[in-house]
């Protein structure tokens, strides 16, 4: 029977299928460590991944593995040319983090816009401001311009979240979307420094790859407004955590909200420090129900492939 190891901690409900259709081997108390995984990865035939790389290493281990499903969308943890060198195909899980994600984009990106970490450390530590003052006062979406940098499936939820907030969208990504799909949004394709010096808020939805990262960098904090946010949900390194730092401080932009960091699960103490970021430890899946569905996805993946149908490859 096709043998089948997951790792990290995955949603079990989720994993039913896979339970029904191979012999799975599932941590229910503590994810494997990866010596284990070393170890015992010969046996298997396919690897759903969560919580650890899949480098070199763990890929010459899979001695007779066929295929690792991540649970997940993004990849860059995964040494894919690699796999695909060994005849190993990586699939992932596009579909399922749309929803949970977007959610909470858009979530920092409300709550830096209003200032809530800043408004909430006030009162829990006992104090009271004016907020009729200026310098108290955060930004009406209403109007605004979100630019939405990575215009995919996240983006595009959020950028229709934003709509219902009354904020125009700009975005830009690697070609413009089809003309069908702009109207749905009324969103307007832009060059990347357009979309910096326009956007009121930029938000972050683009794969890391050698051509985005640290692509939101000193230079680029320096067009955008005083007045701006910037979100990230997508991943940490595409943001250079210490101009961010800088930008942050002397008031080049105004806030930001983030998901994922450079160095994560570091996070700078200068960055901790300031009242004009909100930060979430890459929580963005991190519901009951958006765990569900991205197991639910990944253990399809596995299953396709066995039933020689593919799905969600990235290593093609």
């Amino acid at each position: 029977m096709t043998k089948i190891l997951v790792t990290g901690i995955v949603s079990k409900d989720g994993l039913s299928k896979l339970f029904e259709n191979f012999d799975v081997t599932y941590a229910d108390d503590a994810p494997f460590s990866r010596e284990y995984v070393l170890e015992h990865l010969p046996e298997y035939d396919g690897l759903l991944l969560m919580g650890m790389p899949a480098d070199k290493e763990i890929i010459d281990a899979g001695q007779n593995l066929k295929v690792i499903s991540i649970n997940g969308v993004g990849f860059d943890h995964v040494d894919i040319n690699y796999a695909k060198e060994k005849g190993i195909t990586v699939s992932n899980s596009p579909q399922s983090v749309r929803v949970a994600t977007s959610e909470l984009t858009f979530s920092l990106l409300i709550a830096a816009a209003k200032r809530l970490h800043f408004y909430d450390k006030v009162v829990r530590e006992g104090d009271w401001i004016d907020v009729s003052e200026e310098r108290y006062q955060g930004m009406t979406l209403e109007g605004k311009t979100l630019g939405v940098y990575g215009m995919g499936r996240i983006g595009q939820t959020v950028a229709n979240y934003a709509r219902a907030f009354g904020m125009k969208i700009i975005y830009n990504d690697y070609r413009p979307l089809p003309e069908d799909v702009e109207k749905q949004f009324d969103a307007k394709y832009v060059s990347f420094d357009e979309l910096v010096e326009q956007a009121d808020v930029v938000t972050i939805h683009a794969p890391l790859l050698d051509s985005t990262r640290g692509i939101f960098n000193k230079d680029v904090f320096a067009k955008m407004k005083s007045t701006a946010v910037l979100v990230n949900a997508a991943r940490g390194p595409i943001v250079k955590e210490a101009d961010l730092v800088e930008a942050l401080k002397t008031g080049q932009i105004a806030g930001a909200g983030l998901d994922v960091f450079e160095f994560e699960p570091e996070v700078g103490a200068e960055l901790r420090s300031l009242d004009n970021v909100i930060m979430t430890p890459h929580a963005g899946t991190g519901t009951v129900d958006g765990r569900r569905i991205i197991a639910e996805e990944a253990a399809n993946n596995l299953i396709e492939f066995f039933n020689d149908n593919p799905v969600n490859v990235v290593n093609k």
